[in-house]
């Protein structure tokens, strides 16, 4: 026999120390929970302890008064954010876990998790008295160290773990795990004590169930269910016996055990798990050897892929995820609502159809291609009327926060208040639809006669020397939404110009977009009423306040808006009258099926029928009118179905839009510069050359008309409410003499609106014209936020 040294005594000295240490904290625990329960002969026959008598009544107190109520609250798991068609758009989750019950869970799953776990699971308590005892021995004859949990125990620890780790508690949630010194041996007694009570409370199949939902199987995957999907592509009920073993073997060192990155050492760890299996005559001998011999045959599905980022439609998902962020019914907070999202399992049905995205990136990017030399950006949304629900949006960029011209991660069809990060973009000409409608309300009808005003200034930057400009002044625009004593406004039209002092319907001007008639019109009706119309529809900048009271923004759209409010506001006339807020989200489930109530979805009423049937006879003449902005080319299924709308064109072209609807849905399409207002001039897209400044019923208005025609295709065609609040059934008659609208023409003589209607609307129109200098001619610059 060797002589041992005196280190090596000393080594040997610290080894049984330890080992025997650890021995007396499992007899310390074992005695106090025995003791506690009134079960020490029931558990095992122990030597005689009675020297140890007064301690050991110490620890029973401290376990007897020790709390003992513990729930198996409901777990962390993922949430689902659904498309229309009920196709997934993102799984968020903070712990990717998706909880399944019991009888979903594939015995193989079960047999091997507490043949590696807990082999007498369904045959002892919360204490294995037979597991205690075989690790004191081992422990006092081998140098490792052995435990004696129980898989009961295992869940409380792990539970403990994990509710501190949610609640942000890091250390307490290292300390749940913590073996070490007196406090760990009280921790330890607590979570004997809440093991007790959970034997107690509930059924084997019931903690075995909890504990597979709630173990964490390597990464950021937790439960059976998530780790079935996640290195399988199967379900927990789908699991065959060696894709079970390996999972059981994973929960052991699940930071260690990855199967993509150790599968070797998986592999050996599954052998062992299968092993036991056989031991335990849960498997027979055949089975084992077929097992071992077989390889992990993973079939990953990303866990990644539960992030927007990640989607196919990530500018709308992070939409839907901001909106979240809105609802009180997830927490009192944004970070709390996020919290819930993430952890909640809930069950978020949006109206997102990825049929209408994909038509409107189509028809976006067949005009305005992503990449395109020329710089430029669009965006289309679609609104359901009388919902305010989005139903599809798009845009010729892709998703990413490198930054770059067709790199973003900004959704430009939704605000930045509502998490779009779109500051919004100068709406142009779409504006006027508000002076119609004030206009409409203060007793106005489609045909009331209006004059252009003289021209008598020059236009802004102008170079040619002549009158192509109306100077609109304080006397104008007097008040909160006015011009500044001394201001001048300088508003010309476009070419070519209609001649001062001339008359035209309001459809007419509307359909034609002549600005100095819109200006005047808006100085008699009150440009703050204007404002009015503009915010009861909801019209806002993308930062969420109200556009900006001067008249150029009231008149023409020079404030930012983002396009899903350009085309709420639309679908609010569609609907005849009645605004709703946008939203994305039809229903909010939680994880046990009860449906959460929606804030912020009530609609009502701002319009009459009335005025809401006008304006769209008013703005049906936009497409229809040969002489206005889209030259009468702009129709849907050939003309036979109607629809209305409304051309935007900003200062130099920079921005450019159409605006329009049918009765089934509103949709708005946005084209310009996303980070500068360089005009769009002299530009190539697509193969098409656009000579000189391009305008809304250019290009903006095709890609709208292509869009409404293929998501329309198939729809029945529906016609418009009359202002009498009857719908045809049939295409109604034309009888206007202004325009293609559906209205009766009433006579010039009576068409000025009644004086009655409004202190602030005039009985007639003025006559006095200015005309220009003689040999006036149009050059120069650009006209200003045209049609």
């Amino acid at each position: 026999m060797p002589l041992l040294t005196d280190s090596a005594v000393t080594l040997a000295g610290m080894r049984v120390a330890t080992r025997l240490g650890t021995v007396l904290s499992l007899i310390g625990a074992l005695i106090a929970t025995a003791v506690a329960m009134g079960l020490i002969a029931a558990c095992l026959a122990l030597p005689a302890l009675g020297a140890a008598g007064q301690a050991t009544n110490g620890s029973i107190k401290i376990f007897n008064d020790m709390p003992g109520s513990f729930a198996m609250n409901p777990l962390a798991q993922q949430s689902k954010i659904l498309a229309a068609d009920g196709s997934v758009l993102a799984t968020p989750f903070s712990q990717n876990r998706i909880v399944v019950p019991y009888d979903k869970i594939s015995q193989n799953m079960k047999n091997a998790q507490v043949a590696i776990e807990d082999e007498r699971f369904f045959e002892h308590g919360a204490i294995d008295p037979r597991g205690l005892t075989r690790a004191i021995v081992s422990n006092i004859f081998s140098n490792g160290t052995q435990g004696a949990s129980t898989l009961t125990q295992q869940y409380v620890k792990i539970a403990l773990q994990n509710q501190a780790l949610n609640a942000g508690n890091t250390k307490g949630a290292q300390e749940a795990v913590s073996r070490t010194g007196m406090e760990g041996y009280v921790r330890k007694l607590q979570q004997l004590k809440y093991a007790v009570t959970m034997e107690q409370k509930y059924t084997k199949p019931q903690i075995l169930d909890g504990y597979l939902n709630l173990v964490p199987y390597g990464g950021n995957i937790y439960g059976v269910e998530a780790a079935a999907l996640s290195y399988f592509g199967v379900h927990a009920s789908q699991l065959n016996l060696q894709q079970s073993a390996m999972m059981a073997g994973i929960v052991n060192e699940p930071g260690v055990l990855n199967p993509f990155m150790n599968p070797k050492g998986v592999l050996a760890r599954r052998n062992v798990v299968l092993g036991k299996m056989y031991q335990q005559k849960m498997i027979s001998r055949k089975q084992l050897i077929a097992a071992q011999n077989s390889p992990l045959g993973l079939h990953p599905t990303e866990a990644s892929s539960n992030s927007c980022a990640n989607s196919k439609y990530p500018y709308f998902c992070y939409y839907v995820i901001s909106w979240l962020e809105t609802q009180p019914a997830l927490g009192k907070s944004p970070r709390e609502r996020l919290a819930t999202l993430q952890s909640g399992g809930l069950t978020i049905k949006t109206s997102f159809s990825p049929k209408l995205a994909d038509v409107i990136n189509k028809q976006i990017r067949a005009k305005v291609p992503q990449g395109n030399s020329a710089d430029v950006q669009s965006a289309g949304v679609i609104v359901q009327p009388g919902t305010g629900l989005v139903l599809a949006s798009g845009q010729n960029t892709t998703y990413s926060n490198t930054g770059g011209d067709f790199n973003t991660a900004v959704n430009f069809n939704i605000p930045g208040s509502l998490g779009g990060g779109s500051a919004g973009f100068q709406i142009g000409s779409t504006q006027k639809l508000f002076a119609v409608i004030t206009a409409l309300e203060h007793g106005y009808t489609p045909d009331s006669l209006l004059t252009v005003p003289p021209y008598d200034a020059m236009s802004p930057g102008s170079t040619s020397r002549t009158y192509d400009a109306h100077a609109f002044t304080h006397q104008d625009f007097p008040g909160a939404c006015g011009l500044g004593q001394g201001e001048d406004w300088n508003l010309p039209n476009d070419v070519p110009e209609p001649a001062a002092g001339s008359k035209m319907t309001l459809s007419d001007a509307t359909a034609q977009s002549i600005n100095t008639i819109f200006a005047s019109l808006v100085s008699k009706l009150g440009a703050c009423n204007v404002l009015k119309t503009t915010t009861k529809l909801g019209v806002r900048m993308g930062n969420g306040s109200t556009i900006e009271a001067v008249p150029s923004s009231i008149v023409l759209g020079t404030s930012d808006v983002a396009p899903v409010d350009v085309a709420n506001a639309y679908a609010t006339i569609a609907s005849g009258g009645i605004y709703c807020p946008p939203r994305p989200v039809v229903s909010i489930t939680d994880g046990n099926g009860k449906q959460l109530k929606l804030a912020g979805t009530a609609c009502k009423r701002v319009l009459t029928k009335k005025v809401a049937a006008e304006t769209t006879q008013v703005l049906e003449s936009v497409l229809t009118n040969p002489a206005g902005t889209t030259n009468g080319d702009v129709l849907l299924d050939g003309g036979r179905r109607p629809a209305a709308g409304k051309t935007g064109t900003n200062d130099n072209a920079a921005n450019i839009w159409f605006a329009g609807y049918t009765p089934q849905m509103a949709t708005a399409v946005w084209v310009g510069h996303e980070k500068n207002t360089a005009p769009m001039k002299n530009i190539t897209l697509a193969g098409t050359f656009y000579k000189g400044y391009v305008f809304g019923g250019q290009l903006a208005a095709p890609i709208w008309e292509g869009i409404m025609n293929a998501a329309l295709e198939g729809q029945p065609i529906k016609y418009f409410m009359l202002p009498d609040g009857t719908t045809p059934t049939t295409a109604p008659s034309t009888t206007s003499s202004s325009s293609s609208s559906s209205y009766t023409y009433v006579p010039p003589s009576t068409t000025a609106p009644p004086s009655s209607t409004s202190s602030s609307v005039p009985t007639h129109e003025p006559t006095t014209t200015h005309s220009p200098p003689p040999g006036r001619t149009h050059t120069g610059p650009p006209k200003h936020h045209v049609g």
